[in-house]
């Protein structure tokens, strides 16, 4: 299999919202209740993109295995260094590398524009996928907020995972 990264576009959006209806429909890991229409994923990337964050794609034999992208951890000014990662793989792809290649090339960019964290929410302590994936990039367990959201009728704890890119908190930014 020929795997491939390159920034995400508008034609990719149809692969991208049903990857991520997967997530809504079957999993808890989004917190959403309805699968966004692609009008609405499209919005979505086209804010993440104006505002300086990378988005994404792998592909694998020309098909989008996955996508990943950064953006806001939070809207106050003192956060402007942070950002917050998502990291989506077709369950199809899932096993090929698809995860770490967009999370080494997400770090990559991210630590290319400056951003000095970079944190992972991830939604329930049981996805145990994403937490390996997040410690075998040098993530470390920040902490579990109990019963934060509910879905599918149970409430959900999520997981707060940190790194830091480039000097982290050991220099100042240069754009400060």
């Amino acid at each position: 299999m020929n795997l491939q990264l390159r920034p995400a576009t508008a034609a990719d959006i149809p692969a991208i919202t049903a990857i991520y209806a997967v997530e809504v429909r079957e999993l808890v890991n989004t917190y959403e209740y309805e699968v966004p229409a692609e009008s609405e994923m499209a919005q979505r990337m086209s804010d993440i993109l104006a505002r300086g964050f990378p988005y994404l794609v792998a592909t694998l034999d020309g098909e989008v295995a996955g996508y990943a992208y950064a953006n806001t951890y939070r809207g106050r000014i003192a956060y402007q260094w942070t950002v917050e990662n998502s990291v989506y793989v077709d369950g199809r792809f899932q096993g090929h590398g698809v995860g770490s290649a967009l999370m080494q090339a997400l770090i990559d960019e991210c630590t290319a524009r400056g951003f000095r964290q970079m944190v992972a929410v991830i939604g329930e302590p049981t996805n145990t996928a994403s937490i390996k994936l997040h410690e075998r990039f040098g993530f470390q367990m920040v902490g579990i907020f109990r019963g934060l959201g509910r879905k599918h009728g149970r409430w959900l704890d999520t997981v707060q995972m940190q790194r830091a890119l480039g000097d982290g908190a050991d220099s100042a930014p240069t754009n400060e």
